[in-house]
C-alpha cells in the first residue's frame, strides 16, 4: 500500500449557507488537502454547503463524511454525488457509512453490509451510465433508469466509515479511503490495515483517522473544552475500539454526570491516555506531536474535525498557520 500524507478540515452542517464559501476558501488558502461536511442526523444535508464550498474554490478535494442508505435511497446518492462532482470540476468524493441514532427515528439498519455493497454498486452503475438491469436484494434498475444529465467523472472516489472489521474488509475490496472516526488512536492502525488486507490482498485502500479538536495557544483552555466535548460520545466510541481498555465504573461515573446536565465534571473523569486516544487537543505543538504519531502508525490522512477551537475560526487559522507548515516541513 503506498504511503501519503494528508490533513483535511472536517465542518459540521450547523452553519448558513452562505458562510461555507467564506470558510472553504480559508481551508483552501492554507493548503489543506480537503474539505469534508458531516452527514449527521437532523443537521442539513451536506450537498448545500458543499456545493457552495466547491463554488468558492479551485483546488481542494471535498465531500460528505458521510452519507447513509437508510435516509438516503442510492439513487439519491448517485445523484449528489454527481452534482456535487460537476460543480467542483472533478474534486468530489463521496463517503458512506451506516449511520448514526436512526433507531431513534424508528429506522431499523437492516442488513447494513449488503446494503452498503448494494449502494456502491448502484452508485458506480450510475456514474458509468450502464444501461443493463441491476438486480440486488435490496434495490434494483431497470435498463431504463440512467442520470438524464452528463457526468463529470463516470467513477467518483470512494470513502467507507467504519469500526467494524467486516464494513473494513469491504472497504479494502471496494474503496479508496476508510475512515475510522473519532479516534486518534496509533494502535488501531495495524489492526485496520489487517482487516483491510482481509478484504484484498493487494488493496490501495487509505486509512483516515478524525476526530474532534480544539487547538489553542492556552493548552489547558484546549483540553478542559474538549473534555466536555469528548464526555458525551467517548462511552460510546471506545466501546468500539479492540485496542482500548475503558473501566466500566468510569462509563457508569461519566454518563450519570452527562445525564444529571453537568458535563464538565464527568469530561474532567477522563484520563489523559484516552483523551489523547480519542481527540486532538492542546496547543499547535500537541497536534502536531499527536499527527506525526499517527503518520507514522500508516495513517494517510487526517482529519480536524469541529469545532476546531475555542471559536472556530480560530481554530482554522491556528491549524493552517502552525500546525499544517509544520506537518508539510517534516513531511519533505
Amino acid at each position: 500500500m503506498s504511503r501519503r500524507r494528508e490533513i483535511s478540515i472536517a465542518l459540521q452542517s450547523d452553519k448558513p449557507a452562505s458562510e461555507y464559501g467564506e470558510l472553504a476558501a480559508l481551508v483552501e488558502g492554507y493548503g489543506f488537502d480537503m474539505l469534508s461536511i458531516y452527514g449527521d442526523l437532523l443537521f442539513q444535508p451536506p450537498i448545500v454547503p458543499l456545493t457552495v464550498a466547491a463554488m468558492a474554490t479551485s483546488r481542494i478535494r471535498l465531500g460528505p463524511a458521510s452519507l447513509n442508505p437508510y435516509t438516503l435511497h442510492p439513487v439519491e446518492i448517485a445523484g449528489q454525488v454527481a452534482s456535487l462532482d460537476l460543480a467542483s470540476n472533478g474534486r468530489a468524493y463521496w463517503g458512506i457509512s451506516r449511520g448514526a441514532w436512526l433507531d431513534s427515528i424508528g429506522i431499523e439498519q437492516d442488513r447494513p453490509i449488503t446494503r452498503i455493497r448494494e449502494t456502491i454498486d448502484v452508485v458506480e452503475h450510475l456514474l458509468a451510465g450502464k444501461r443493463d438491469p441491476f438486480n440486488g436484494s435490496c434495490y434494483t434498475l431497470s435498463e431504463h433508469h440512467a442520470l438524464n444529465y452528463n457526468v463529470q467523472r463516470q467513477r467518483v472516489p470512494l470513502l467507507i466509515g467504519s469500526w467494524g472489521p467486516r464494513l473494513i474488509r469491504m472497504a479494502g475490496e471496494r474503496a479508496d479511503e476508510i475512515k475510522i472516526g473519532g479516534s486518534t488512536n496509533p494502535d488501531i492502525v495495524p489492526v485496520v490495515a489487517g482487516w483491510l488486507r482481509e478484504g484484498c490482498q493487494d488493496t490501495t485502500c487509505h486509512i483516515v483517522l478524525g476526530a474532534v479538536t480544539i487547538v489553542d495557544e492556552d493548552r489547558d483552555l484546549a483540553r478542559a473544552a474538549i473534555r466536555r466535548e469528548l464526555a458525551l460520545y467517548l462511552p460510546i466510541v471506545a466501546k468500539l475500539d479492540p485496542t482500548v481498555e475503558i473501566d466500566p465504573e468510569l462509563v457508569a461515573k461519566m454518563d450519570t454526570l452527562v445525564t444529571q446536565g453537568d458535563q464538565e465534571a464527568a469530561g474532567k473523569l477522563i484520563p489523559d491516555k484516552l483523551l489523547n486516544r480519542f481527540s486532538f487537543a492542546g496547543n499547535p505543538a500537541d497536534i502536531i506531536e499527536q499527527s506525526e504519531v499517527l503518520f507514522a502508525a500508516g495513517v494517510s490522512r487526517i482529519e480536524f474535525g469541529t469545532p476546531h477551537g475555542v471559536t472556530g475560526v480560530r481554530g482554522i487559522n491556528l491549524l493552517g498557520k502552525q500546525v499544517l507548515p509544520s506537518l508539510r516541513q517534516k513531511e519533505r
